[in-house]
């Protein structure tokens, strides 16, 4: 039995005793793994996947308020695989559409090759 400070989050409906506790803590590790492909280049990263971070991170973050019990720990973790998410499809954006010269650089063309060129 846990001391009398951690005996309210013990027995809370999404302390962990319960899935609703553990779930999301193990959800962390998606956010610790995005975290650390923030040293990766910006063009080993993928828009499917980031959008899919960061779109499960906002929506559970909502849904996390409305249920009963309110799970903070769920509402926490969320929120963070947002922002990583979020934050990994600015630097992948940037790194596609903002830097022409870097781009040039390397051997890639400035325009997207779907925009038809105009012949002289």
């Amino acid at each position: 039995m846990p001391p009398s400070k951690l005996q309210s989050l013990w027995n809370h409906p999404a302390g962990p005793k319960t899935i609703h506790f553990w779930a999301p803590t193990f959800k962390w590790g998606i956010t610790v793994a995005n975290v650390a492909d923030f040293s990766k280049p910006p063009d080993t990263l993928s828009y499917p996947q980031q959008l899919a971070v960061g779109l499960s991170g906002l929506i559970w973050s909502r849904y996390s308020t409305i249920v009963t019990p309110k799970n903070w720990n769920l509402f926490s973790v969320s929120l963070g695989m947002s922002a990583t998410g979020i934050y990994q499809l600015a630097r992948k954006a940037r790194h596609d559409y903002y830097n022409p010269k870097e781009n040039v650089a390397q051997g890639e063309e400035i325009m997207p090759t779907n925009v038809p060129k105009v012949r002289s």
